[in-house]
């Protein structure tokens, strides 16, 4: 199995459908850094095993939707998949009202331009960007899935060219198929689930 904790990279564990001695186990080995694609399965898992493990980092990595922001925000350290206006602004409202965990925050780039998936469409991020930068929400970098059974490098080599363009620096893209290109198009965090938990129980 790789050791994926010595790749030059971030390694994000993605621990959704897995159970928390799963995760523990991964904890155990060395990893930090951990993505969960639902806030109501965080709910259940992450407080206990945050608690346990401080040095432990958990963001969301699945779409968001507004009634749950306050939820989130409380909850994860990062959020890397904002892809609308609104979620901004419900963002920015509850943000300095609560305890809010979340210093990371990145944006969704639906780059394979695909209807049934998240993300804000390329031909629109610089709007976003700039009305996150408007509104004081930080954004830190962009995130990706690229279409599957498709060769990812040229939306890899898409997204790097967005991170360089506006000076971005964390490019979350590639996963347990396709990180070796990810890595080599430039991505600084790759989101390992199967490699490392094996396949979802």
């Amino acid at each position: 199995m790789t050791n994926f904790l010595s790749l030059p990279v971030d390694v994000m564990a993605v621990s959704k459908f897995q159970p928390t001695d799963a995760i523990q186990d991964v904890i155990n080995k060395g990893y930090r850094l951990f993505g969960e694609n639902r806030v109501q399965e965080a709910a259940l898992k992450w407080p206990d095993l945050l608690q346990r493990n401080p040095q432990c980092r958990l963001h969301l990595i699945g779409p968001l939707q507004t009634n749950k922001v306050r939820q989130a925000l409380q909850l994860f350290q990062g959020i890397e998949t904002i892809d609308r206006p609104r979620l901004v602004d419900e963002i920015i409202n509850h943000k300095s009202s609560i305890d809010c965990r979340v210093s990371e925050f990145l944006i969704q780039v639906n780059i394979g331009e695909e209807p049934q998936k998240a993300g804000v469409m390329p031909a629109d991020f610089e709007a976003l960007l700039t009305y996150c930068r408007e509104v004081n929400l930080p954004i830190s970098g962009i995130m990706c899935i690229p279409p599957v059974n498709l060769d990812p490098v040229p939306y890899f080599m898409a997204m790097n060219a967005l991170s360089q363009a506006y000076s971005l620096p964390t490019t979350s893209m590639g996963m347990s198929s396709d990180y070796n290109q990810a890595i080599a198009c430039g991505s600084t965090r790759i989101r390992i689930g199967t490699a490392l938990f094996g396949n979802r129980r």
